[in-house]
């Protein structure tokens, strides 16, 4: 156990008490063996009640059930759980969420639908701080259909802003693929703002929402966003691989056509027709048979999550990150490490990336203690704080580890 100043472990203590989220916690897996988990932004913890629910729906569902549930409830299921989660954590109105594919694959279909949906239009816009992923399909898609990438550069500490767009978008781009959180320094952009630029020009945005669903409160309909992808298995706790979901405002549906026309986005998927036809509305979005059982887990997180609300989990998320900076700032800073993440927690998502030259080897440290952040190439420790599961005492004893191991390096 690290030494720990008395006022810290008072802090942490209260906050614990105080919270009005600290029962949920509970509802996780838990295991001895782990001191402190800071990676929810990476890969969420798991549910107990799906840890207890797999076993029954191999028996109920799948072995008694077997292929009549693709009549009763499968076939519907990517729609109803796109639809639910569009509720609780997008703020989108019903009949425009598909759960669905990797983040991967939607975040293609969903580019290439937009760019072909704009004819005469050769840009599109992105920035070189995203995700890898995104930026390799834009490079994709521009190669592909002969296209212009005009590439934002900004301030990594600071994310895209609302200027950079307005300077970036002309009558010559077609769409604009920005996170709405950084991965890196958790800087949020202006959502409503920058989609508001974009329009201005013409244009349709893509907004990646892979480190703000489940964390930070949406409202893609009332924010007019066109479209939207993110993943299930960070802070929606779907588990490693689980599908991605994709958001397509009804507006756009009837003019998007998806290019892996699988046969489950066929209007008719069993009359095994010789052409195309794609569905009316979001089923014409998916492509192959939809991943049930990777859906289990975050069925489980979207209860829990409409349980506790969006707006008491993005006020939790704002006190722990506060509370790490403040942590990171008395132990951490007297070593050399700085504080990464925008100090204004309206510009901030829910993680901190705390920076050191010598983190990738407390990083390592770290793990064999049993205290799992991760590492962000070439000197970042990220911490990220899932609301419902993480509490502020779990933090500072993160952050006491981390102190002990800088000091046993710089000696």
């Amino acid at each position: 156990m690290p030494d720990l100043p008395a006022h810290l472990l008072d802090q942490a203590r209260r906050l614990d008490a105080e919270d009005p989220l600290a029962s949920y916690r509970d509802a996780f897996v838990l295991p001895d063996g782990v001191l402190a988990y800071l990676d929810g932004n990476s890969l969420g913890r798991p549910l107990v009640r799906t840890r207890d629910r797999v076993g029954s729906f191999v028996a109920e569902e799948w072995g008694a059930r077997l292929i009549r549930s693709w009549d009763e409830r499968w076939m519907e299921h990517p729609l109803v759980l796109g639809d639910q989660l569009g509720r609780v954590v997008l703020g989108a109105a019903p009949g425009q969420t598909v759960v669905a594919d990797s983040t991967t694959v939607m975040l293609y279909k969903l580019l290439r639908a937009a760019v072909d949906a704009s004819p005469g239009r050769t840009e599109v816009v992105a920035d070189t701080e995203n995700f890898p992923t995104d930026r390799y399909i834009v490079d994709a898609i521009a190669a592909e259909r002969g296209l212009t990438v005009r590439w934002i550069e900004p301030d990594p500490a600071a994310g895209v802003t609302v200027e950079e767009v307005r300077a970036a978008v002309s009558s010559s781009t077609a769409v604009v693929l920005l996170s709405h959180v950084a991965y890196k320094s958790a800087y949020v952009a202006d959502l409503p703002a920058i989609t508001a630029a974009v329009h201005e020009a013409g244009a349709l945005v893509l907004w990646d929402l892979c480190h703000s669903a489940g964390a930070v409160e949406l409202a893609l309909d009332a924010d007019g966003v066109d479209l939207a992808v993110g993943c299930s298995y960070k802070y929606l706790n779907g588990g490693p691989g689980a599908p991605a979901f994709g958001y397509v405002a009804e507006r756009l549906q009837g003019r998007l056509v998806q290019p892996i026309a699988g046969w489950m986005g066929h209007a008719e998927p069993f009359a095994m027709g010789g052409a195309y036809e794609p569905a009316a509305g979001m089923r014409r979005f998916i492509s192959g048979t939809p991943p049930i059982v990777g859906m289990l887990p975050l069925q489980d997180m979207l209860d829990l999550v409409e349980k506790a609300g969006m707006p008491a989990i993005r006020a939790k998320s704002v006190l722990l990150t506060d509370f790490t900076i403040r942590v990171a700032e008395e132990l951490l800073a007297p070593h050399g490490v700085t504080v990464a993440s925008p100090r204004d927690p309206e510009c901030r998502g829910s993680h901190v990336l705390l920076e050191h030259d010598a983190m990738r080897d407390v990083v390592a440290g770290l793990w064999e203690r049993g205290v799992i952040p991760d590492f962000r190439h070439p000197r970042g420790l990220r911490a990220g704080l899932s609301p419902l599961s993480t509490s502020f005492g779990e933090v500072l004893l993160a952050l006491g580890h981390v102190r002990e191991l800088l000091t046993e390096i710089s000696t």
